[in-house]
């Protein structure tokens, strides 16, 4: 069986898969939570440097999602799912002009999934 940290709605994928039309290749990057609250931003991959500090939870519609070493470190017993609901995010994400926003919906990890994901 295979575990993944994070996964994504029908619904987000249909976002995404237009946004990468438009865009080209792009990238998730969870937000920290300062001016974007916690949500996950959708970048196009040239615009946003990652390094050592960015940890790869997985891919969802063909998009890496990262998220910083400190947060995962907060996150690392939770499952992501990426959806969207209406409205407009506050942040730089590829997602703002379409009247829709990226969101995240958690849910901790059961025991099978910690043991598998968190050895």
């Amino acid at each position: 069986m295979e575990f993944k940290r994070v996964e994504i709605t029908p619904e987000a994928d249909k976002l995404l898969q237009e946004l990468k039309q438009q865009h080209g290749e792009v990238i998730f990057h969870q937000s920290g939570g300062c001016c974007d609250g916690s949500s996950p931003m959708l970048l196009p991959k040239e615009d946003f440097y990652i390094d050592d500090n960015d940890i790869l939870m997985g891919e969802v519609g063909g998009v890496k999602f990262y998220m910083s070493h400190d947060q995962f470190e907060y996150w690392k017993h939770t499952h992501l799912t990426v959806d969207i609901v209406k409205g407009r995010g506050g942040s730089f994400s590829l997602d703002i002009p379409t009247g829709y926003r990226f969101l995240i919906k958690s849910r901790m990890l059961n025991d099978e999934e910690n043991k598998n994901l968190n050895p």
